[in-house]
């Protein structure tokens, strides 16, 4: 087995917010490698073998081929169906906190397996796992690891608006999952109130706004990146500008295989968009995080200013 990664980062929250971005922001930074959102690894990439965010298919990437090499001896199918069963069992949101079981402690092992060998195959010190589930976060801190979360926060009303537009995989050429405003907010409820639940609890988690993260590119990454203790470099953001190079990221938004310079734009849509049925529901069963992360239950803009706790 290789040794363990210095740190492992997990973005926590829910989709449509931002995280595959600022998981490829934060890829850019040495010593740091983006594994993408490794909750779907064992089905979609070892399982199914879609492409990896190099563009190469997940069985076929000399990255994946390797850690699954020194962490497994090889992907197998025996061992994806594995930790998919163990997922079942331990790693759903209705179970946390979960229970200190023998199938936890298996899957937590998977996971750390896995998380040592990438950043020995990078490396680099610093891995970045994008599930954003709060689940997964309990189980790899049941079973023992050291993780550090950063919760990515969107306003609902925003996250709500996006989940309900078409969206097309490219990996498979598959409509991404839609939800309506009602499923979003409760989700987005649910997520966002178990990481604090997470932070109660002792782990230490820090909060970043979608909209700050936009607004203010650079000021935002690298009051980050200071909390995280790493050094802000980055030479890589100009403006409201990016360039992003190769990333081996096993799954995620549609944007883990971008490369190149990328506009960084705040997409606020949903306040022309949106119909008002739409957004005074999700206002009024999410307002009360709503408000404690600083948002307007008008759809004013937000205020402005990097936002985050640490606990």
């Amino acid at each position: 087995m290789t040794s363990a990664p210095t740190q492992v980062i997990y973005l926590g929250g829910i989709g449509r917010s931002g995280s595959t971005l600022l998981e490829r922001l934060l890829g850019e930074v040495p010593g740091v490698v983006p594994l993408g959102e490794v909750v779907h690894l064992w089905s979609r990439g070892a399982g199914d073998g879609e492409p990896c965010g190099c563009g190469v298919r997940f069985p076929e990437c000399p990255f994946w081929r390797e850690v699954g090499d020194r962490a497994f001896g090889g992907w197998s199918r025996q061992l994806t169906d594995r930790v998919i069963t163990l997922r079942h069992r331990v790693d759903r949101t209705r179970r946390i906190p979960p229970r200190r079981s023998a199938d936890l402690l298996e899957y937590g092992a998977a996971y750390q397996r896995l998380y040592a060998a990438a950043g020995d195959v990078a490396q680099c010190p610093i891995v970045i796992d994008s599930s954003k589930h709060a689940s997964l976060a309990f189980c790899l801190v049941a079973a023992g690891m050291e993780i550090l979360v950063v919760q990515v926060v969107r306003d609902p009303r925003g996250v709500a608006h996006s989940w309900r537009k078409h969206v097309v995989r490219p990996e498979t050429g598959t409509p991404m999952t839609r939800w309506g405003p009602a499923r979003t907010s409760l989700h987005w409820a649910a997520q966002n109130l178990a990481l604090e639940f997470l932070a109660a609890r002792g782990v230490r988690v820090i909060r970043v706004r979608y909209e700050d993260l936009l607004d203010s590119p650079r000021r935002t990454l690298a009051r980050l990146l200071i909390r995280l203790h790493l050094a802000p470099r980055l030479e890589f953001v100009t403006g409201h500008q990016a360039r992003l190079g190769v990333a081996h990221t096993s799954s995620g938004n549609p944007m883990r295989f971008m490369a190149g310079t990328v506009d960084l734009t705040l997409d606020e849509s949903w306040r022309a968009a949106m119909p008002r049925g739409d957004r005074w529901l999700v206002t009024a069963l999410t307002w009360p995080l709503l408000l404690r992360y600083g948002y307007r239950l008008r759809s004013r803009p937000p205020t402005c200013g990097t936002r985050e706790a640490v606990a």
